[in-house]
């Protein structure tokens, strides 16, 4: 486990070169001193191309991963060397420290290793920084306790060791010297990490006046945090406070938590009224807002907009299910620890579907096949040759920032009448993108295979946007957009399908995380559908096309649609609509 002959990749953003990390000397760590680690995690960074955020949270999980390999002499000791190491490293101190910290304690769920043996190290890492001998933001600070789980009896030790080696050291209590700290951090209003590091010590010095004064500033997320550490009369106080203030929302939640209707029966009650009023109507246009967006298709925009609370969150899993989205139900469930709900394999499918939706069975689908290596690429290019119609459709991870540039595209299905290919396009491209040209062109560009698609053209447009070195999505030959077809058609492509083949498509997956790998099973037949759909369309209109007579107003014209070529690089704005397939 580690980081041996790899490397990191990341999609590309404004530029079109990959960020990538060069991680090999970082494969063994017995022999790399932690000023060594440091400046290599900095080049990391240094040299990485996508934003700040998302360098950072590729280098954490890298940095939880290399801990495994063997930094002596243990992880956790490691870190704490390397903390007393960052201050050296300027700007980049701060964010490092709480990179390496964080990847520490997610390391540490899973590892006990040295974690003991560093707990001395990190006390006295921690009275260095109260004295100012090594200067880290006060969060560090909070990290190291809590990580560490330093105790008073810690750095009363630390202490103890330090009045014997240092006679520059000043006596003082461990004790004297938290209390006269958290009193500095409380004279600059940093409250709740003072009241973080007195709850931790279980230090009870601090009384009513403290509460107030947080009041008074508006830290309420502190206070709440310091009345319920210090018990049931500081929370009544607390309640008191909001009530005279009028936050009665406020006094409402720290009631119910902490089951003090009986001291508060009159407010409880008119809090309650007026909560559930405000909350009612909320409840209710946030129920319709993520109605509509599972409808189409947006299950993470309407997660987002529940902002965890559990009542909404229950519902957009009674959502997925009727939806027939079951590997959703079973992700909510466990993201949010939901009780009750039955298991994906436990439901019965065909319960939750009150409308019949096209499968590939039906289709007449055989195989499914997953192409991501060159063999497989080279068997899927020589099986569609070798066929005169096939169906083309491509999905990409929805981006639902406004205004941001959209994800690459990450899949493209190619479907004959008995098979699927699923091509990934994100790996291939990376690993051998001049065979993936050279076949896909092979296909695209052949003038002997009719290539259908529905809407088509914004498919081509974000093809070409994703991929502009190469030159297979350049042009096209021999294509026929369905949606040219059937303009008049309502529904998108799953409406039409259910207009010609008697059943629609189900479309819940459509806005997924195409870009995870592996595909859920599920994601796998929805692609593999989109692209089938398109060849059974095709082959019902040509077969009602030969049957109809020359005045049956049955008669579809189709061969007038087909485009015998198309320049994807003069495809202008004005002729890309948008995506609009379900």
């Amino acid at each position: 486990m580690g980081w041996d002959d790899e490397t990191v990749k990341q999609p590309e953003e404004k530029t079109h070169e990959s960020w990538t990390l060069s991680l090999h000397s970082l494969s063994d760590l017995s022999h790399i001193s932690p000023i060594v680690f440091l400046y290599l995690i900095k080049e990391c960074y240094a040299s990485g191309t996508l934003k700040a955020t998302r360098k950072f949270g590729v280098l954490q999980h890298q940095v939880h991963q290399v801990l495994n390999n063997g930094p002596r002499p243990g992880p956790a000791t490691f870190v704490i060397h390397c903390l007393y190491a960052l201050p050296i490293f300027d700007i980049y101190c701060e964010g490092f420290s709480h990179l390496i910290i964080s990847s520490l304690r997610r390391f540490l769920k899973a590892n006990l290793v040295d974690s003991l043996q560093a707990k001395d190290l990190a006390a006295h890492l921690f009275v260095d920084m109260v004295q100012g001998n090594v200067y880290h933001d006060e969060r560090i600070l909070v990290k190291v306790v809590e990580v560490f789980d330093v105790r008073l009896t810690n750095l009363e030790d630390i202490i103890c060791q330090l009045k014997v080696t240092n006679i520059n050291f000043r006596p003082v209590t461990a004790l004297t010297l938290l209390e006269q700290y958290i009193f500095k951090l409380i004279e600059s209003q940093s409250y709740m990490t003072a009241v973080t590091l007195l709850e931790h010590f279980s230090i009870r010095q601090s009384g009513k006046s403290f509460l107030l004064a947080m009041m008074e500033k508006k830290e309420f997320r502190a206070a709440e945090k310091w009345a319920t550490f210090m018990g049931k009369p500081m929370l009544c106080v607390l309640v008191q406070e909001y009530v005279d203030r009028k936050m009665l929302k406020y006094a409402y939640v720290t009631i119910k938590k902490n089951n003090l209707r009986q001291d508060f029966a009159d407010v409880y009650h008119q809090c309650k009224e007026s909560h559930c009023i405000e909350n009612g109507k909320t409840n209710l246009f946030f129920r319709s807002s993520m109605k509509q967006l599972a409808e189409k298709g947006c299950w993470d925009v309407a997660e987002s907009k529940a902002k965890g609370d559990k009542q909404l969150i229950e519902y957009l899993v009674y959502l997925a299910m009727e939806a027939g989205y079951l590997e959703k139900v079973d992700e909510l469930c466990d993201r949010y620890t939901l009780q009750g709900f039955p298991k994906a394999k436990e439901l019965d499918a065909t319960l939750l579907h009150r409308k019949h939706y096209l499968c590939l069975k039906e289709l007449g689908i055989e195989d499914v096949t997953w192409v991501d290596q060159v063999d497989s690429l080279h068997t899927a290019t020589c099986y569609i040759e070798e066929s005169k119609v096939v169906g083309v459709d491509c999905e990409w991870k929805p981006n639902y920032v406004k205004g941001s540039k959209p994800n690459k595209v990450s899949i493209m299905q190619i479907a004959s009448s008995r098979s699927v290919f699923i091509f990934d396009l994100i790996k291939l491209s990376g690993d051998v993108p001049h065979i993936l040209d050279n076949c896909l062109s092979r296909i695209l560009q052949s003038p002997s295979i009719l290539k259908l698609g529905y809407n088509f053209q914004c498919d081509m447009k974000q093809l070409a946007s994703s991929y502009e070195t190469l030159g297979c999505f350049n042009h096209f030959e021999m294509l026929l957009d369905i949606w040219n077809v059937f303009k008049e058609s309502s529904g998108g492509l799953s409406g039409l399908a259910e207009e010609i083949l008697g059943a629609g498509l189900n479309k819940t997956r459509r806005n997924s995380d195409w870009e995870q790998r592996p595909l859920s099973q599920n994601q796998l037949e929805y692609a593999a559908l989109d692209a089938a759909v398109l060849v059974h369309i095709f082959h019902h209109m040509r077969d009602r096309s030969q049957q109809a007579t020359v005045d049956d107003n049955d008669k579809i014209e189709w061969k007038s649609s087909i485009i015998s070529h198309l320049d994807n690089a003069k495809t202008t704005k004005k002729n890309v609509r948008n995506r609009t397939k379900c």
